[in-house]
């Protein structure tokens, strides 16, 4: 065996991602809208055959969907224009089942444009969910189906102005043929591109953003944005040729070491997709009256695993029948948001210098030194990703009594952001950064 590690490092430090991908991690938490005529049903996933006449949002406000959510620090929101049952939030010239056909402000509602412009007056980003499973569409099963979708698609990417998010999964039932549809993902993301070309495209299996594995807000220690082709097959493969011949295809989204070292290293190319956690504040994607929002602590917790680790927090809100948020969801925004600003609205001053004292371009010391004594609760690590993601491992030390160096927090990979939760009273520190793939390169190192 002949493999030149320095090399191989290298060549995975190369891999940088796009300018939406930047855009899309400095975006770090944005919402999600779950509404459809489940909302009404009490069911999570509709059959498809509901009654139009039942859609009724009586009061809807999106304006102060836009304000609820900006409350809690989110920057951004992705609708579900069309969600399993086949039901369109607009006046679709591809199908009846929608609200065209609702008593919605006499079917002249259109729900996305509604959202869509509360945003920009907001100041939000907007983008939407369009799912691939449709359970009313007649098409739905057959080779014309894509046609169909590819029709809707292009409807929500020309109509609605800039969109920063197309969302989509894998769900995919029987048809009433009792046939599974065979999704056309690479001609949607072609449309995406001809239409959108700034827009962060999330699938299962990328190519922009990738599903982490989970609905419950759970992170992996160490998220890598760096990962194989072979999980990530609608991502640009930015590196060619495996250091070692084998076998990735056991690899699926819930493996929590994926971009390991001992992975990448079979991968027949490398691709920059990062990891999206999603969760709703309830139980629940949709509105159902006796669920209540989970507590201030785990949406926090989560919060600090997702954006403080590597990933953009993505955080269901979903409206109640008559069109605006449960007062219990706005409440609960509100703290999570008082919470984050009083986290991080103060910053403490601090003089970093960089150096290599360990003899090693891929290990390397930041000093850094407050101008007093004093409790530091948070130490924010930020790698200038757009050189690529390097670090491996890291540890934030401090010196003891006899002023010996010693370690007050472990972590692994930095990525976008890193937040070291820390309980410590000092005027001095330092970043060792123990492993990385080439020389660590920071974007910031915050203090609070």
């Amino acid at each position: 065996m002949n493999i030149d590690v320095k090399a191989f490092l290298k060549q995975t430090a190369s891999v940088r991602p796009s300018q939406r991908q930047l855009d899309w991690f400095d975006t770090e938490f944005y919402a999600f809208v779950h509404f459809s005529p489940n909302t009404y049903t009490d069911l999570e996933w509709g059959e498809g055959n509901e009654d139009p006449a039942i859609f009724n949002p009586t009061d809807l406000d999106c304006d102060e969907w836009v304000k609820a959510i900006k409350s809690a620090g989110m920057k951004g929101m992705v609708l579900t224009a069309k969600h399993h049952d086949g039901f369109c939030l607009w006046p679709s010239s591809h199908t009846e089942h929608c609200v065209r056909n609702s008593p919605f402000l006499d079917g002249k509602g259109d729900i996305v444009k509604s959202a869509s412009e509360a945003c920009r007056r907001g100041g939000i980003k907007f983008g939407f969910y369009l799912s691939p499973w449709d359970r009313n569409s007649e098409f739905y099963g057959t080779p014309s189906y894509n046609d169909f979708y590819r029709a809707q698609l292009t409807e929500l990417l020309t109509q609605y102005g800039d969109i920063f998010m197309v969302w989509f999964d894998n769900a995919c039932g029987e048809g009433s043929n009792g046939k599974k549809q065979v999704y056309d993902f690479e001609s949607y993301i072609r449309l995406i591109r001809q239409y959108q070309p700034d827009a962060c495209i999330f699938n299962d299996f990328g190519p922009d953003v990738r599903w982490c594995g989970n609905e419950s807000g759970s992170a992996r220690v160490a998220e890598w944005a760096v990962v194989p082709h072979e999980l990530c097959h609608y991502a640009e493969p930015q590196t060619s040729g495996a250091p070692l011949k084998g076998d990735l295809s056991h690899m699926y989204a819930t493996d929590s070491d994926m971009g390991a070292l001992s992975n990448i290293i079979y991968s027949k190319g490398l691709v920059f997709a990062g990891s999206e956690i999603n969760m709703s504040i309830r139980p629940g994607w949709f509105h159902h009256v006796n669920e209540e929002p989970h507590s201030l602590e785990r949406l926090m917790d989560t919060y600090m695993n997702s954006v403080g680790g590597n990933t953009c927090f993505h955080l269901n809100i979903p409206p109640m029948k008559n069109g605006r948020f449960d007062p219990r969801d706005i409440k609960r925004l509100k703290s999570l948001g008082d919470a984050l600003r009083e986290a991080f609205s103060k910053r403490i001053p601090a003089r970093i210098a960089k150096s290599f004292e360990i003899e090693s371009e891929t290990q390397c010391v930041y000093h850094v030194k407050l101008a007093k004594h004093q409790i530091v609760r948070y130490i924010v690590l930020s790698e200038d990703i757009a050189q690529g993601q390097r670090v491996e491992s890291f540890v934030l030390q401090a010196r003891d009594e006899d002023g010996k160096w010693m370690p007050f927090y472990r972590g692994n990979c930095i990525g976008h952001k890193k937040i070291c939760r820390v309980n410590l009273d000092t005027d001095e520190f330092r970043l060792f950064v123990t492993s990385a793939r080439d020389e660590a390169l920071l974007r910031d190192l915050a203090v609070y």
